[in-house]
């Protein structure tokens, strides 16, 4: 994986978070999905959390090429969703992005670039050589403590950017 490494392991990370915030609370995903008016998949919310918890978590812990190609075609219907969401001003600031559950914020251009980027990433190490945490981890100093320790920062900056940035942004217009 070399440079992609933590990007991508980031990205998995974070998109096992996500699902996580939305099986324990679907609703604001579900009002999501219905302010983009696809109020027929509102019901599948928690579903939806489900299956990002077991493609983060499997592109960690099993790696491969089909683990990544997972994880990109995740992004790429978030960047899908969030484009959508844009696209639709009106509905765009009706509420979150359903994204992190009630935590999300509204959709906004940053998020569709950190979707398209995790996209990007995770299709870059599928058509690699693949991988999980454990290859990342291979070779890495201290055991990869640097490597998560990094990996844990720059999520929790790409989780503040969709979450906290957006909400902050919406507050300071008049």
């Amino acid at each position: 994986m070399g440079l992609l490494a933590g990007p991508y392991v980031g990205a998995a990370l974070l998109l096992a978070l996500g699902g996580i915030f939305k099986v324990r609370r679907p609703a604001a995903t579900a009002r999501a999905l219905r302010d983009a008016g696809l109020a027929g998949l509102a019901p599948l919310a928690r579903a939806f959390g489900a299956a990002e918890v077991a493609v983060g978590v499997g592109a960690l812990a099993v790696g491969g090429r089909v683990a990544p190609a997972l994880v990109a075609a995740c992004y790429a219907a978030f960047a899908a969703f969030i484009a959508l969401r844009l696209a639709r001003p009106a509905a765009a600031g009706a509420g979150g992005c359903g994204c992190f559950g009630e935590t999300g914020g509204p959709p906004t251009a940053v998020h569709l670039a950190v979707n398209l980027a995790a996209s990007g990433v995770a299709a870059a190490v599928a058509l690699g050589s693949g991988g999980g945490l454990a290859d990342a981890l291979r070779g890495q100093p201290l055991g990869g403590a640097p490597f998560l320790l990094l990996v844990g920062i720059v999520t929790g900056l790409a989780y503040g950017a969709l979450t906290v940035l957006p909400r902050t942004l919406a507050a300071m217009r008049p």
